[in-house]
Formats: C-alpha cells, structure tokens, sequence
C-alpha cells in the first residue's frame, strides 16, 4: 500500500509539471509567434498593435519564468512599442529669398543719365580713305573712331572727346597696351582738382576703363570708360573714351606700331 501510494504521489507530480511546461509553452508560442511587419516603399505603412503591460495577465508560476515571459510595471514602460508616424519628413528647406534688385544708389545713377544712343554701337560702314588698313582715324566732330578695312570699309565706333579747351589734331602712333590699366593723374589735372586720387589700381571703378591704347609719348590714350553715357560727348581732358566692350574689341585688333589720325 505505501509503494501504490508513492507511485500515485509521483505520478501525479509528474502531471502537474508536465502541465506547467504544456502551459509556459503556449505562453511563448503566443508571444513570439507573431511575423515582424514589413513596410515597403509603395505601400502605405499597416497599424502595428502595440505590446502593452495587461491589467491581469496569465499566473506562469512566478520566479523565473514570470521574469522571462511577465510583462511587469517597469518592462512594459520600457519596450512599449509607438505607433508608426505615417507623415513623411522632409529636410528643413532655406527660406526664399527676393528676387535680385538693383541697388538705390544705381537705380538713380542710371536714371540720372541718358541712355546710351544706338548710332554709337560697333557697325561695319562704308568708308573710303587713303589711309592702309589697320589705321585708326577719330573724328572729334562727329564722335566716331573708324578702324579701316580693306575694299571701302571701316569698323565704327562711338567714342568720347577732350572737352572744349583740350580737343587737339594730329598724327600719332600707339606705343603701348595696357589691360585694366593703373591710372595716375597728371599734374595738371590733380590742380585742376585736387579731390583726385594720387593713384588708382586698375578694375571695373577706373576710370581708363578694361583697356588702354597709349599714344606717343603723350598723355593722351584711347580707353575705356565706366561712364558709358559719355559716349558721344565733349568730355575729357583730351583723351579718346569707349565703352568697355568696344575699347576691348578694338584692342585686340590694333597692334603697337599702329597709325592713328585725329581729325
């Protein structure tokens, strides 16, 4: 009797553990049976179930198996799932900005002077001369500079003239070139006036403008100008002015040794 009532103890022992394992595994089955969520790129993200601490939860028989498979106060806060933000993000964008204006004192720079006068642009003219080729010929009555070509023909352009008191004629040859070059007033012009600078680098702001044509051994060039309105008026101090881009132009068709006739 005592051997039939061992055995039943341990039977029924072994009953009530292999029910406890039936019951931890389904437990776990429950747990991390669920497939991970997959979110493509074209399609629209699923609501994910949050994993939340339970009010009352299943009794897995405490100790260590509660610690591996309980949902406790401080696990649940931990590892609580978010829900998945569905709106895109976008990188910060700069803040527009106004469109480009000219400055004030431009503005009224500009509207302070005539615009510049289409007769004056570069154009190819019939011009019949006894001057060879590659001379250069200024007439300071009319504000033309012509560049003679070949078979009647000339490069034209408008230009600026010495003011009445410094207009002079004659035949020179140009001696040298210069770009963007450096400008010294002379002497007599610093009497003239003294708020000129005593040197200037060359640059957009000099007067001799982007290229400078010497002639002779005199103070007298044909150069740029930063004041394109100029053009075509009695102006400077003797010197023959033209716009930057035409000052260009010429300057790389005329060579040193060139003739120059002022008429």
């Amino acid at each position: 009797m005592f051997k039939n009532l061992s055995f039943a103890l341990l039977a029924g022992a072994s009953f009530l553990g292999l029910g406890m394992q039936q019951a931890v595994a389904q437990e776990s089955r429950a747990i991390f049976s669920s497939e991970p969520a997959v979110i493509y790129a074209n399609q629209a993200p699923q609501p994910q179930a949050q994993r939340v601490a339970y009010a009352e939860r299943p009794n897995l028989g405490g100790g260590f198996i509660e610690f591996l498979f309980g949902d406790g106060e401080q696990q649940s806060g931990r590892y609580q799932q978010q829900p998945y933000d569905q709106r895109p993000i976008y990188a910060p964008q700069p803040p527009q900005m106004a469109p480009q204006q000219a400055m004030p004192e431009q503005q009224a720079s500009e509207a302070a002077h005539p615009a510049f006068d289409p007769k004056f642009e570069k154009q190819m003219v019939d011009y019949r001369s006894k001057e060879a080729p590659g001379t250069i010929v200024i007439d300071t009555t009319s504000k033309f500079l012509y560049l003679v070509q070949a078979d009647g023909k000339a490069l034209r352009y408008g230009v600026g003239v010495g003011k009445d008191g410094f207009l002079w004629h004659g035949v020179k040859t140009v001696t040298a070139k210069r770009e963007w070059p450096d400008w010294t007033p002379p002497k007599e012009m610093l009497q003239r006036r003294p708020d000129l600078p005593r040197h200037m680098e060359g640059g957009p702001q000099n007067p001799l403008g982007a290229r400078a044509m010497y002639l002779g051994s005199s103070l007298y060039r044909i150069h740029g100008s930063n004041e394109p309105w100029t053009i075509g008026t009695n102006v400077s101090s003797g010197c023959i002015r033209m716009r930057n881009q035409d000052v260009i132009d010429l300057y790389g068709r005329v060579h040193v040794g060139a003739k120059v006739v002022v008429i």
